[in-house]
């Protein structure tokens, strides 16, 4: 029994020798060296932000009130085209064939018209010269005006059949693009079915929705920035329309943005973030304020489903530390938790940092 504890007293002191050797080893590493900075906070918090998206303020989906197969598709997806070009041809063949049926009346009604003029006015004579009776003039002037409304009528029937035309041969309604083609030849078009979507480029807004707690801070024509993520560009832009409901929109607020310039990096259907300024709340509101902490996006750590930022502790060690994080508004990302305002972390390393790891700030 002694020989057994002995042996386990000797392998404990091994073991605890092993582990100051590993630990010296360990505080003998060269440090890494580190860039850190202070926490970004807004101490005024007199903002909201909102995630929209950007659309054309110009936008329509092309269709036909008429049926027929699709002829030609003038255009394609991403061509410019003017107002008024054409865009697809529908079969109008049925449409030529009630054209030349209608010519035909007009010609009828224009010869029946010109003859029952030419009677009118001479029984006029007549009736003035006391050749022709009472009865007789009533009749012609009836007979006049009955071939003067069938040749405006024929004439009518022309208008409508030439406005069904428009319908066979489709045009741009504005100045734009042609984002997507729904037929191809062959095609059979139905009334309502769309055909060409056309966005103008022109001018550019976005679409963002914003909470019930915010949409009272938010007014129309104030100005606001948008930073475009995909391409981490900021434009300006200025608010437009503020709805007034939510019953449509799932319990949030429709805002529209329009943008004061345009850029041709900045396509429709990209995401933002818009950030609307709320500097001028009365006072009341003001007296309760929250500090947004805001951290770089680079200077995060991600492990599975945690968040974390190394701090400074000590002046000369890493600390990992979880934290909770809330809206991102460009590059700078909300903390909401785990890290307090004035404290250090750190941005970025030279080397491949971990928990405990010996650093010298730069």
């Amino acid at each position: 029994m002694k020989k057994v504890i002995t042996i386990l007293t000797l392998s404990t002191i091994l073991f605890v020798s092993c582990g100051k050797e590993t630990k010296e080893a360990t505080n003998n590493e060269p440090a890494i060296a580190v860039q850190v900075s202070g926490i970004l906070a807004d101490n005024n918090g007199e903002y909201v932000t909102a995630s929209g998206k950007i659309e054309a303020e110009n936008s329509a989906n092309v269709s036909t009130r008429m049926m027929g197969y699709v002829t030609k598709v003038h255009v394609k997806v991403g061509q410019k085209v003017g107002a008024g070009q054409l865009l697809v041809s529908v079969n109008n063949t049925d449409l030529q064939a009630k054209k030349a049926q209608v010519d035909t009346s007009i010609l009828q009604a224009t010869a029946a018209f010109n003859n029952a003029k030419k009677d009118y006015e001479r029984f006029t004579a007549l009736f003035n010269q006391q050749s022709a009776s009472q009865k007789e003039l009533d009749d012609m002037t009836s007979r006049y005006e009955m071939a003067k409304a069938g040749l405006e009528g024929a004439r009518q029937m022309r208008n409508e059949v030439m406005a069904q035309f428009s319908y066979s041969n489709i045009t741009a309604p504005f100045s734009g693009e042609v984002t997507n083609t729904f037929v191809k030849e062959g095609d059979m078009a139905n009334p309502g079915m769309p055909l060409v979507s056309v966005e103008g480029v022109s001018r550019m807004q976005v679409t963002a929705m914003v909470s019930e707690s915010d949409i009272a801070q938010i007014n129309n024509g104030m100005s606001v920035k948008v930073l475009v993520k995909s391409i981490n560009k900021e434009v300006a832009g200025k608010v437009s329309e503020v709805s007034g409901s939510a019953k449509n929109t799932g319990g949030q607020y429709l805002v529209k943005v329009t943008l004061n310039a345009t850029d041709k990096a900045i396509l429709s259907g990209m995401f933002v973030n818009v950030q609307f300024p709320i500097a001028n709340k009365p006072k009341a509101e003001t007296t309760v304020k929250s500090d947004k902490v805001m951290v770089p996006e680079s200077a995060l750590v991600k492990q599975g489903q945690l968040t974390g930022i190394y701090t400074i502790a000590g002046g000369k060690t890493a600390i990992l530390r979880w934290i909770r994080t809330g809206k991102s508004f460009g590059n700078q990302v909300e903390v909401l938790s785990g890290l307090s305002a004035n404290e250090q972390y750190i941005v970025s390393a030279e080397g491949k940092l971990y928990n405990g790891a010996l650093v010298s700030i730069q």
